[in-house]
């Protein structure tokens, strides 16, 4: 029997199987219409609330935002870029991970892990539209709509106890709207010192409004009757297979690792958090101050006269290379060749590997201009860290070597330099926070404080004859000027003056004009102002920092970009 119930066991399996293949081919296929024809194509505003709901999350970004902008030129590049691309990532993603992976290891006894295979496949990743903002600051802040449905294999081995297991990843599909925020900007390539990416909602959406318009709202808004569909949803899927089995087919596990992906992802960049990453050193970039030199000007000897009748008049001045802040000067010593100062002066250094001192002898005339009757240099490289240093210095008539007028004795200069480089962890500290108010230097009164003015720059300028503008600062009785640029409606200046006070200017205000000269002989108005503005100091010293575009009184359309900041020793 039990013989007999075998044969009859697999004549019916084989007959089931023949009858289940020709009632399927009879459902499926005999009966399937031959006639295929394409769908059909009617335009977007003939679709249905229902149809729109489905096409909308398909649309590019700048379709349905008039704030964002095609980038189909990007698409193109990075399509025609990705097979070098792929390769010069992965072989980045492998130098990056082999040494993290060896550390690890060694914890949990693992004999070894290593990528099989490392690719991100043929398909690039496309952006479907880019928002830029406008700020005051040095910074370039986007918000790209990124889109990626990848292909790619990534296999890794690890190796245990004896034992290999692999794990493999497939089909990685990546739709997210993050903030790129590359600040500051810097004169160096590529001009921008730090990368900071954040996600500004865990779970963002678009909304389209029955008035056309679109906008970014968190999930709370979705219950409003305007709201016709959502457009956007940031969304990350992939799929993991270990062994050759497919994991994510494992019920209830896709949706355990979508959840779990979307916190971890939301707690490390979720805003405030971000992804700092680092493309030049902040310090040499931006020049921040890294140290003082506190140059104390002694004496000068033999000094050669300069006046036909009678001694000169000499004074000193000083200023660091590399710097555009104007000069300090001592006292005038009349008819002295042999004076004494005894002078102190503090500059503010930036980037001591580079910067020399600068210091020249002038003889001070009444009318005219001032002679020069030596300089030279001292580079900050051979001054010792917090030790001061005498030195005698020969004076020259220029820095040429070949010039044979420095053979002829000029006198000498002595002084004594001490530089005092900040501490390391108060420069890690400062540049924490980009947008933090510097502190005095030392030297500031008690109770008061350093006035910076920036002068960064303006734009439609206005000259009814010509148009080479300067800045012209009025503060306390005290001016000062800014280069002039020839022929320019939107000159930059990225100029900084400063003003040492006693006190802090709560009442006082600050007159800065924009003046257009030329040079040219025979005009009848060599000199017109472009306007000019009055600032009120007194939210400076509340704010210790002011960065804003002002509107030029006297101007059609002018404005200049001041930044202000009130420095104090606390």
């Amino acid at each position: 029997m039990g013989f007999v119930s075998s044969i009859l066991g697999l004549f019916g399996f084989g007959v089931g199987i023949s009858i289940g293949l020709l009632v399927g081919y009879f459902f499926f296929i005999y009966f399937e219409s031959s006639d295929v024809k394409d769908p059909d194509i009617r335009p977007l505003a003939e679709q249905d609330s229902e149809s729109l709901q489905r096409l909308l999350p398909e649309l590019p970004l700048w379709v349905k935002n008039p704030d964002f902008d095609r980038v189909d030129w990007l698409n193109k590049f990075i399509e025609y870029m990705w097979p070098y691309l792929d390769k010069a990532i992965c072989k980045t993603v492998k130098d990056t991970a082999a040494p993290i992976i060896a550390e690890q290891i060694l914890k949990y006894k693992i004999d070894a892990v290593e990528f099989k295979t490392l690719t991100l496949g043929s398909l690039p990743p496309t952006f479907q539209g880019i928002k830029v903002y406008s700020t005051d600051e040095k910074e370039l802040i986007m918000e790209p709509c990124l889109k990626w449905a990848a292909n790619p294999n990534v296999t890794v081995a690890v190796k245990a106890f004896g034992l290999k297991a692999t794990a493999q990843v497939v089909d990685l599909q990546v739709f997210a709207l993050p903030r790129i925020t590359m600040k500051p900007l810097v004169p160096s390539f590529p001009c921008f010192a730090n990368i900071f990416v954040s996600l500004m909602e865990k779970y963002c959406v678009y909304a389209l409004w029955e008035d056309g318009t679109s906008s970014l709202l968190p999930p709370l808004f979705l219950g409003l009757s305007q709201l016709i569909s959502i457009l956007l949803q940031p969304h990350v899927d992939f799929g993991l297979k270990l062994l050759g089995a497919d994991l994510m087919s494992i019920p209830g596990l896709y949706r355990f690792v979508q959840e779990l992906i979307k916190e971890q992802v939301a707690n490390m960049y979720l805003w405030p958090r971000t992804l700092d990453v680092q493309i030049l050193d902040i310090a040499n970039a931006m020049k921040r101050p890294v140290g003082i030199l506190t140059v104390k000007v002694l004496r000068a000897m033999k000094l050669k006269k300069k006046d036909l009748l009678g001694a000169s008049d000499p004074y000193v001045k000083l200023r660091l290379t590399e710097d555009k802040l104007p000069s300090k000067k001592t006292t005038v010593k009349h008819k002295n060749l042999n004076p004494e100062w005894n002078e102190e002066f503090n500059l503010v250094v930036r980037v001591p590997g580079v910067q020399a001192l600068e210091l020249s002898v002038y003889d001070w005339e009444q009318v005219g201009k001032h002679d020069k009757m030596g300089m030279n240099v001292v580079p900050l490289k051979e001054l010792p860290p917090d030790e001061p240093k005498m030195m005698t210095l020969d004076l020259l008539k220029s820095l040429d070597p070949n010039d044979s007028q420095n053979d002829k004795g000029r006198g000498q200069l002595e002084v004594e330099l001490t530089y005092k480089p900040f501490k390391e962890e108060d420069m890690v500290k400062e540049s924490d926070d980009l947008s933090t108010v510097e502190k005095a230097p030392e030297g500031t009164p008690p109770g008061g404080g350093l006035l910076v003015v920036i002068v960064h720059e303006a734009q439609d300028l206005e000259g009814k004859h010509h148009t080479n503008p300067f800045v012209r600062i009025l503060f306390r009785g005290e001016e000062r000027k800014t280069k002039p640029i020839k022929k320019s409606r939107d000159p930059r200046w990225q100029e900084e003056f400063q003003f040492m006070l006693e006190e802090p200017p709560i009442n006082d205000k600050l007159h800065v004009e924009v003046i257009s000269t030329s040079k040219r002989i025979g005009l009848l108005h060599p000199k017109e102002s472009l306007g000019y503005i009055v600032v009120n100091l007194a939210d400076v010293v509340t704010n210790k920092r002011i960065n804003e575009k002002y509107h030029l009184i006297d101007s059609k359309n002018g404005q200049i970009q001041i930044e202000l900041q009130w420095r104090t020793s606390s």
